[in-house]
């Protein structure tokens, strides 16, 4: 495209495309009696509620202290802290056109609405993590988990997410492991890319496993979260080339079709037709979900991910919503401790290993996520209108997740703690059974807790299954939780089985949209990475080097994701410790990067805000990756639990633990040796990274000539707000934009394409 001169844009009597930083540092420093109240009652809330949690601490404890510490540390976090790093560090500039806008193509590069873009980020980067892993956390206690949740996601997540799609957007879009190839040089840069694209295949086919299981033997599901697709087609042709811009009017008949959607899943479930051709085997859920996967990364992306992800975010936003409000009308009651006994222990049955550093990687994505990064330096650069949006879509758009985080936490400690760890434990140990669960149970000596078989049974005739032992993984828990609440918010309608089945087919819509913008991500990684040797690749409008990417890609991540559903044992088993630990080892990765260019812009004052969460997630995962590796209790290492089976197999027995036959013993050894070389393959890769970031600042610090990866500076042409509302001087500039586009209905057409 084209682009003008200030001569130009005059003649053209465009208005400014940006609104002037004196008056946007003016309207930040305007402090009135009305906004420092508002501020001091937010502090005020914030400080009883953590007095409340942290201090008081009595028998029980409030759910709604949970929710108000959250929400007003979150609005403290992002007003000031981010705030901080955006006048300090990253310094958005409006006059500075996007890559959205100057490479716009209409498939990858496309200018898209921040509340939209907010959406599809949010639905992007919220997969598993903030659903499960906070629900296995919840063994440890209430406040470990909900400390990191929190203060995690202010110092850590969020800066990472907003720095990482900041220096992405200036470098047109780049993928984390070209940015550290040309930060890091060689030897750094190829041990990112390696690292990005190995823990990219696991993750996504973690997530994708996960809505698998979800989905299997769910007609509900698998009819709700199919129709997601149809109706984000259109939603996509609608808001392209119907209703040009009318994001208000396509996401009221948006949210109307997922509501229409969503309460036919529940009827079809409930015919003889929708049973039968429905009810889907979770191999043929998985080749499906491959299927999807493809498509939606080869297609246009303002097509079918912009509009499913931001149509998931009303699903996603909106139910965490309602919780949150059920939490605050039905005020539960949580009896489980603040430390409970497995905090100093490391031998929990839900999963084994100290409280440091295991419960930071149990918790993973709710407080810090690599993948995110990944998102960041993907498809999100690509589509932002303005600068300035970062802040909001990055570090807002991690709040999120890590109160979605909250929600799943409190749900889950409102759940009963017999039944907690009868649904938690695996069913080698609970045995599968009401009676000999209720039996395994009591045996763990937990204060309190006297569980019988038929409170058991009666869980789960509540919410319409036939057993809750041994449902693992922390999603059946969080339905049974959010279920609970939702009944108890509305008691006089007999409704504990339909909010159980919702949250289900939440969480697997929750997720998915995960799987799908994962996808896209991996293929941009993947045609970054063969441009070094083939520069055609670099070309992301060569549709064949798009579907090339797109089909290796998925290859890897679609093999593992059957190899998952066939394993006897379950494969989350298998993969979910993998994927908690290179989780965070990528965070450290992408910190890394964020370093090494923050140096090299000569930001050394302020290279204490990514030095603290780098040097704290590297200690954790290095720490867990050592104990992973070297341990010799069977419960914590992987070679460890490799050799016992192994010897077992040998000794010519037939079951040991929770393998019940020789296949599932054999499995158990060969995935502990996957699990123990693929996590000494990616502590070394992200130990280079470091290392070789650590060394580029030294560089920089010493006086060595600091390059600049940016791309070249290009005028912008349109003109956007920063934020989801709309300030004083903004909604001036916003005025007169829609003068001009009635004065010139073709550029607002054109705009982004």
């Amino acid at each position: 495209m084209s682009h003008h001169t200030r001569a130009d844009v005059v003649l053209d009597d465009r208005p400014p495309a940006y609104v002037e930083l004196e008056i946007l540092h003016e309207e930040d420093k305007k402090w009135t009696p009305k906004k420092i109240a508002l501020w001091v009652i937010i502090a005020l809330i914030g400080g009883i509620s953590w007095t409340m949690l942290a201090i008081v601490r009595g028998e029980t404890v409030n759910a709604i202290w949970f929710v108000f510490a959250a929400v007003s540390t979150y609005f403290i976090g992002y007003r000031f802290y981010s705030k901080y790093i955006e006048n300090k560090l990253t310094e958005p500039d409006d006059r500075r056109a996007t890559p959205a806008e100057y490479d716009a193509d209409g498939k990858d590069y496309a200018v898209t609405d921040r509340r939209v873009l907010y959406g599809h980020h949010f639905a992007a980067i919220a997969g598993a993590g903030p659903l499960v892993g906070p629900v296995l956390a919840a063994q440890m206690g209430y406040l470990p988990g909900t400390i990191w949740i929190i203060a995690g996601v202010i110092f850590a997540g969020a800066v990472q997410d907003y720095l990482v799609l900041f220096f992405s957007m200036r470098r047109g879009g780049r993928s984390l492991g070209q940015m550290a190839k040309e930060e890091l040089g060689p030897i750094g840069g190829y041990a990112a890319i390696l690292a990005t694209l190995a823990i990219m295949i696991i993750i996504t086919a973690i997530l994708a496993l996960v809505v698998v299981n979800a989905m299997g033997e769910s007609p509900w599901g698998v009819f709700s979260v199919g129709m997601t697709i149809p109706i984000a087609l259109f939603m996509g042709v609608y808001l392209r080339y119907i209703r040009p811009g009318k994001v208000n009017e396509i996401s009221i008949i948006g949210f109307v079709l997922l509501m229409i959607a969503i309460i036919g899943g529940g009827v079809v479930a409930d015919t003889e037709w929708g049973v039968q051709y429905l009810t889907l085997e979770r191999t043929t859920l998985a080749w499906a979900v491959i299927i999807y996967g493809f498509i939606a990364a080869v297609l246009p992306v303002w097509l079918l991910l912009a509009p499913r992800d931001y149509l998931s975010t009303f699903m996603k936003i909106g139910t965490i919503c309602l919780l949150a409000i059920g939490i605050i009308v039905v005020r539960p009651e949580i009896t489980v401790p603040a430390f409970s006994e497995y905090a100093s222990r490391t031998d929990g049955p839900v999963w084994s290993g100290g409280l440091f550093p295991f419960l930071f990687v149990t918790i993973a994505c709710g407080a810090l996520s690599g993948f995110h990064a990944l998102i960041a330096s993907g498809t999100t650069p690509k589509m932002v209108e303005k600068e300035r949006q970062t802040r909001f879509i990055g570090y807002g758009g991690m709040l999120m997740e890590s109160f979605v985080a909250i929600m799943a936490l409190v749900a889950a400690l409102t759940v009963d703690r017999g039944i907690y760890f009868a649904m938690n434990s695996a069913a080698g140990v609970t045995g599968g059974t009401v009676e000999t669960a209720a039996v395994f149970v009591n045996s763990l000596g937990l204060t309190g807790v006297n569980v019988t078989p038929e409170l058991l049974q009666t869980t789960a005739e509540n919410v319409g299954e036939h057993s809750i032992v041994s449902r693992t993984g922390g999603a059946p828990t969080l339905a049974v939780g959010m279920a609970g609440i939702l009944h108890n918010m509305m008691p006089a309608w007999d409704l504990m089985s339909f909010w159980y089945h919702f949250a289900i087919m939440f969480e697997a819509l929750f997720i998915l949209t995960a799987v799908d913008a994962g996808t896209r991500v991996a293929r941009f990684m993947l045609q970054d990475t063969l441009g070094n040797f083939f520069p055609k690749f670099r070309d992301h409008n060569w549709r064949a080097g798009a579907w090339f990417a797109t089909a290796v890609m998925v290859a890897g991540w679609g093999g593992i994701l059957i190899l998952g559903v066939t394993d006897p044992l379950g494969g989350i088993n298998t993969f979910y410790p993998l994927f908690g630990i290179a989780n965070q080892l990528l965070a450290a990765v992408a910190l890394a990067v964020c370093l090494a260019i923050a140096a090299n812009k000569g930001k050394f004052k302020y290279l204490w805000i990514i030095a603290l969460p780098l040097a704290f997630d590297l200690v954790v995962t290095v720490v867990g990756s050592y104990q992973k590796i070297f341990s010799s209790n069977p419960s914590v290492g992987y070679w460890a639990n490799h050799f016992r089976y192994k010897e077992a197999l040998a000794a010519g027995e037939t079951s040991l633990g929770a393998a019940q036959s020789v296949e599932a013993m054999e499995a158990v050894v060969r995935n502990t040796m996957v699990q123990g070389i693929l996590s000494i393959v990616f502590v070394v890769l992200a130990l280079i990274v470091v290392i070789t970031a650590v060394i580029e600042v030294l560089k920089a610090k010493n006086g060595h000539a600091m390059k600049s990866h940016e791309n070249p500076y290009v005028e912008s042409e349109i003109y956007a707000p920063a934020g989801m509302f709309v300030t004083p001087s903004e909604k001036d500039l916003e005025a007169q934009w829609r003068e001009y586009y009635k004065r010139h209905p073709e550029k607002e057409l054109a705009k982004g394409h």
